[in-house]
């Protein structure tokens, strides 16, 4: 059986809109192992005690930036690189040029030559205070709204607090215009939960980690928790119940993960499930005993997720050949 795929996850945003402080704070989860894709190293002021304790590989493009790129080779190279099952990241961050296209760039990655990644969500990072100096400065809401799964806004506490959520409203509004569906946080310095964008692999170090990023994470402000619902699966679900699931998330579910089991003609198969923003991936896993769904979100309602996650979980009472076409369908678009 492969190894699971690593979620490749994509900053983008305009130059200066606080991506590389994203990304930073990113770096300070603790037993997180991420590596980090960027266009020129040296330039982006990533926080070097962190790409030395945390990161296992930073790949530099050469070329100029993502999205001038002739071809997809040289970022094809970096993500086949740092999914190597030997690095055992959780995730790769591949923080964009400030002029990259997302609509572009997710294109690159979904179609990538890259055989051991998955498209991990395209996170928007906006400057709240020179957003529509920069970024929306036309009478249509900007395209690149649309390629969003999650949409960070940040230096909104720069602003003047009369004129702050008038700002903020408006951000929203121009966003949903083009996209309903994804979540839209306010933040400061970055500080996103890092349990939005990927799986936190532990709550201690890593044996090999340097002791900079845990001194850097006692010194920084904490951050807005993202809510969760979670149950444990303990035997094999209606695939069509899954689907319906995965297809219909609870109302504030950003992302869900699962490991399942179901039914089929010739006894019981595995899968890995996620969900981020609207792009769903299947794969196939050992069928293992115990399993679990869990859904993560700022905005969660986690009675009610918990609830729909619960319905689920009830067991199978026999093969649902329809519903495990559906789901087939999904892991083979998934490859």
């Amino acid at each position: 059986m492969p190894a699971p795929r690593v979620p490749v996850v994509t900053l983008t945003g305009h130059l200066g809109a606080g991506k590389t402080t994203l990304l930073n704070h990113l770096l300070r989860s603790p037993g997180a192992r991420v590596g980090v894709v960027v266009n020129d190293f040296g330039a982006l002021n990533v926080d070097a005690g962190l790409v030395v304790g945390q990161v296992d590989e930073a790949a530099a493009i050469s070329g100029g930036c993502v999205c001038c790129l002739p071809d997809a080779g040289g970022l094809d190279e970096a993500l086949e690189r740092l999914s190597d099952p030997r690095l055992r990241l959780d995730a790769i961050v591949v923080e964009a040029s400030g002029v990259a296209d997302p609509i572009a760039l997710a294109r690159l990655i979904r179609f990538s030559g890259a055989e051991r990644i998955r498209p991990g969500g395209i996170v928007e990072v906006i400057d709240a205070v020179e957003h529509f100096d920069t970024v929306d400065t036309w009478q249509d809401p900007p395209a690149r709204y649309a390629a969003a799964t999650l949409v960070v806004v940040g230096k909104a506490d720069l602003l003047p607090p009369g004129d702050r959520e008038a700002r903020l409203a408006r951000i929203r509004e121009r966003i949903r215009s083009r996209n309903p569906r994804a979540p839209v946080v306010a933040v400061r310095e970055g500080r996103i939960d890092p349990a939005l964008v990927f799986d936190v692999a532990a709550k201690d170090e890593p044996p090999d980690e340097l002791p900079i990023a845990a001194l850097l994470r006692e010194q920084a402000a904490p951050h807005e928790h993202a809510h969760s619902a979670s149950v444990a699966l303990t035997g094999p679900v209606e695939p069509a119940a899954l689907v319906d699931l995965l297809e219909d998330p609870p109302h504030g579910a950003y992302r869900m993960k699962g490991r399942v089991r179901v039914r089929g003609p010739r006894g019981e198969q595995g899968f890995l499930v996620n969900l981020v923003g609207s792009a769903i991936h299947v794969a196939r896993h050992p069928v293992a005993e115990q399993g679990e769904l869990v859904a993560i979100g700022v905005d969660l309602e986690e009675a009610d997720a918990r609830a729909r996650l619960e319905a689920v979980a009830r067991e199978a009472e026999g093969t649902d050949a329809r519903g495990l076409r559906r789901l087939q369908r999904y892991r083979r678009l998934s490859d």
